[in-house]
């Protein structure tokens, strides 16, 4: 496995979370937050969750976020829903990826459920 560039091997997963952003961003992702869960749980440390306007858009942002990580050879460990495009989830370690459709994202509510964590700050491309 190729080792993290430099510049990233000591980035935080918070500024991970937010080279995520930025990358859906740039792909109008919509109503996009970043939770911090590290006090709430042991398995991640952000999530990062958005939603498109399509099934198409939903791949494409997904899409998207996985070519930015990756050139920072930094690999999703997970990848599921891609083909369906109605809830895309990336796993990145210290950051989970949730591309909803934005239907599916209502019916599931995950910052209803996250509801303790804290919300960060999200610039807009």
């Amino acid at each position: 496995m190729k080792q993290l560039k430099k510049e990233y091997v000591d980035k935080s997963g918070e500024d991970l979370a937010r080279l995520c952003a930025e990358a859906a961003l740039d792909n109008k992702a919509e109503d996009l937050v970043i939770l911090d869960v590290r006090k709430l749980t042991t398995f991640t440390e952000y999530f990062v969750i958005m939603n498109g306007k399509s099934t198409r858009h939903v791949q494409a942002l997904a899409e998207a976020i996985e070519a930015r990580m990756r050139s920072k050879r930094v690999k999703a460990s997970t990848a599921e829903g891609l083909r369906e495009g109605l809830w895309v989830l990336l796993d990145f370690d210290d950051v989970v990826v949730h591309v909803f459709y934005h239907e599916q994202r209502k019916f599931y509510d995950l910052e209803g459920l996250w509801s303790e964590a804290e919300s960060l700050a999200v610039e807009p491309a």
